[in-house]
């Protein structure tokens, strides 16, 4: 859905494995001060999305940003549930898609 261009969101569940992985990738000072406090602009940075495990897994970058919110129902969030919210503004590269 996301390649169709159908689905323009990712959630990811608000706990200490994803904190990390995001401190990694957006930087500490955005995740635990501009996310949570809404007073900076997110960054936009490249994630790698890959369906599996093996060197021949679907797989895909794309260009997003991230923000703490509630998903919608028809992209596989549950109701009233804060995610991070990887927001996809473009896709960069395709392999074995």
């Amino acid at each position: 859905m996301i390649l169709s261009g159908e689905k323009k969101e990712e959630y990811r569940e608000v706990k200490p494995y994803y904190d990390q992985r995001f401190v990694t990738a957006f930087g500490c000072r955005w995740l635990f001060d501009g996310i949570k406090n809404g007073d900076m602009e997110p960054p936009i940075k490249e994630i790698l999305f890959r369906n599996g495990y093996s060197k021949e897994s679907p797989q895909f970058v794309a260009k997003c940003s991230l923000i703490i919110g509630t998903g919608k129902q028809e992209w596989g969030a549950e109701t009233d549930k804060q995610y991070y919210v990887l927001k996809i503004h473009e896709i960069t590269e395709k392999k074995n898609c």
